[in-house]
């Protein structure tokens, strides 16, 4: 979404506010921040090497400009020869603020959506070696394709149901939203002990195993139940 500006005490031209689309109408949901939970499917964690049942919830950040409609396509990145899929469940916040109690903070989400975190694996694995922050394996451009929110209102909050992606035709993650470690209330929670929370915030809540990676010219379909799913090619 663009729009004019002729306020001249801009020295350049503002940036675009990103959007993501809202299901069942013609309505924007402007986004404001992007936080992702690490390790939040026990299998996957144990799968990137780490014990699950030792480690209190982490999240990193991308940009909003990082999202990227599913027909637009995911351009495969520079700097990388490893870059690798991971479907999450995306949970939209239409209210925020700190120290959120568990028991209110399913109040706080507008929707969800299907996503996926792309990741330059290598990239990530050297700064992971070296103690250095993740940004440069996870913002960079496009690395955040993200499906149409579904309102609360009409789907009201998965908790339960399969998780899963195929590329090219063939399944590479099946997992179920009850095998999170961190639920999205706690999520949530948590975060705002953290962070002052905002509307048109964005959690990624993490993703099952079977992470791999992808090539140019192949197809991705990610899909949760109750969302329907998401077609992007690798571009």
């Amino acid at each position: 979404m663009t729009h004019d500006n002729t306020d001249r005490r801009y020295v350049l031209a503002p940036a675009p506010v990103p959007t993501l689309a809202v299901e069942g109408s013609d309505a924007l949901f402007p986004v404001h921040r992007i936080y992702c939970v690490g390790r939040n499917f026990a299998d996957h964690a144990i799968e990137m090497g780490h014990d699950p049942d030792k480690e209190p919830p982490f999240f990193f950040h991308k940009n909003p400009d990082t999202l990227v409609r599913p027909e637009e396509g995911f351009p495969y990145p520079p700097a990388s020869r490893d870059v690798h899929y991971e479907v999450e469940l995306v949970v939209a916040l239409r209210e925020g603020g700190s120290d959120i109690p568990v028991e209110r903070a399913l109040d706080c989400v507008y929707g969800y959506a299907v996503g996926l975190d792309m990741t330059r694996r290598d990239l990530q694995a050297e700064a992971k070696k070296l103690g250095r922050p993740w940004e440069i394996a996870k913002a960079f451009e496009r690395s955040a394709p993200c499906g149409p929110i579904h309102p609360v209102a009409g789907i009201g909050h998965p908790n339960n149901g399969a998780i899963r992606l195929d590329v090219n035709g063939q399944r590479r993650q099946d997992g179920n939203l009850d095998q999170m470690i961190w639920k999205v209330p706690e999520m949530i929670a948590y975060l705002s002990r953290l962070f002052t929370l905002a509307p048109g915030d964005l959690i990624f809540s993490g993703t099952p195993a079977g992470v791999g990676a992808v090539e140019r010219g192949d197809v991705m379909h990610a899909h949760i139940d109750g969302l329907g799913g998401i077609t992007v090619a690798v571009v």
